[in-house]
C-alpha cells in the first residue's frame, strides 16, 4: 500500500471517528472531550484492538491491516456497506477498477432504452460525473446542459445551481460523498483527478466537503428542483450499475402520478419533444 492510500486511511478513519457520538455506541460521554466524536482509545476498544494500533493506522505508520481489524472498526466506527467498502479499498484489501478509464461509448441498446422513456429523465454518468449521454426530457431538465456536462461543475460551479437545486446543501453533500466513492475505486483514473484538481483549487465549499471523507453511493433518493420553465420539481431517482461498462451508471427520474411534479414532468416532456421537432 503507497504513502498515498495510507494517508487516506487514516484521515478517513479519523474523520468516521469524529462523526461518531459516545451515546451512538453506548458509551458514557463524561468529562471534558477535545474532539466531537470518538477518542481513538474508545475506537480501539470497541474494534478489540490495542490503541496503540489504532493510532499508528490513523498515522499511518500500520501499512497492513488484516481484513478482520477492517471487519472490526468498520462495525466500531457504524459504516454502511459503502463506507466498509471504501475503508477496505483505502487499505488495499477491497477490488480496485482496473488501469483502464471508464470507456465514453454508451451501449445502443442502452441508449435506446432511454429514448424509449419520454417521460422520464434518464443519463447516464461515469465516475468523474461526466454525463456521457441523455435522453430528451433529461435534456430539457438540466437546461440544455449549457453550463456543462459534467454534474459536479453543474453543482459546484453553476451560479444557477442553488436555485435549480432546493436542497442545494444536501444535493452538494450526496455528490461529494459518491464521487469520493468513485475516486476510492480508481484514485488513478486521470478524468476523475482532473475533475477533482479543478473543484479542489475553485471551489472552497466543495474542499470543504472533500475534508469530511464521506463515501457513499446514490440510492434511492428524491431531488427537488426549481425549473425556470415549469416550476417546482418533486422527483424520485433510482441509480443503477451499467454492468456492461464497469464505472458507468444510469439515473432514471420519475414524478409520483398524478402530482403536481408530474403534471410538470408532462410539460417538460412536451417541451422537449418541441425542441426535438424543431431541430
Amino acid at each position: 500500500m503507497g504513502g498515498m492510500a495510507r494517508s487516506e486511511l487514516g484521515a478517513y478513519l479519523t474523520a468516521r471517528r469524529a462523526a461518531v457520538t459516545p451515546a451512538e455506541v453506548n458509551l458514557p460521554a463524561t468529562g471534558y472531550r477535545r474532539v466531537p466524536g470518538l477518542r481513538r482509545e474508545e475506537v480501539a476498544l470497541l474494534a478489540g484492538v490495542s490503541a496503540d494500533y489504532y493510532v499508528r493506522l490513523e498515522q499511518g505508520r500500520e501499512r497492513t491491516p488484516s481484513a478482520q481489524v477492517l471487519d472490526a472498526l468498520a462495525a466500531a466506527l457504524r459504516l454502511d456497506e459503502d463506507g466498509r467498502l471504501h475503508l477496505f479499498r483505502l487499505a488495499g484489501l477491497g477490488p480496485r477498477a482496473r488501469a483502464a478509464a471508464v470507456p465514453d461509448r454508451i451501449d445502443p441498446s442502452l441508449l435506446a432504452l432511454m429514448d424509449a422513456w419520454p417521460h422520464n429523465p434518464a443519463i447516464v454518468y461515469n465516475r468523474a460525473y461526466d454525463v456521457l449521454a441523455s435522453n430528451a426530457i433529461a435534456d430539457a431538465l438540466f437546461h440544455g446542459w449549457t453550463h456543462s456536462h459534467n454534474l459536479m461543475h453543474v453543482v459546484f460551479t453553476d451560479p444557477a445551481a442553488r436555485a435549480f437545486y432546493r436542497d442545494w446543501h444536501d444535493v452538494a453533500r450526496n455528490s461529494v460523498a459518491g464521487f469520493r466513492l468513485g475516486h476510492g475505486a480508481a484514485p488513478d483514473d486521470p478524468r476523475v483527478r482532473k475533475v477533482l484538481t479543478e473543484l479542489l483549487d475553485s471551489c472552497p465549499e466543495f474542499a470543504e466537503l472533500w475534508a469530511r471523507h464521506d463515501a457513499r453511493g446514490k440510492a434511492l433518493e428524491r431531488k427537488r428542483f426549481e425549473h425556470r420553465e415549469v416550476g417546482p420539481l418533486t422527483l424520485t431517482m433510482q441509480t443503477f450499475d451499467v454492468r456492461s461498462a464497469p464505472g458507468q451508471e444510469l439515473v432514471v427520474y420519475h414524478a409520483e402520478p398524478a402530482s403536481p411534479s408530474s403534471q410538470a414532468l408532462a410539460l417538460l416532456g412536451s417541451l422537449a419533444a418541441t425542441t426535438l421537432r424543431e431541430s
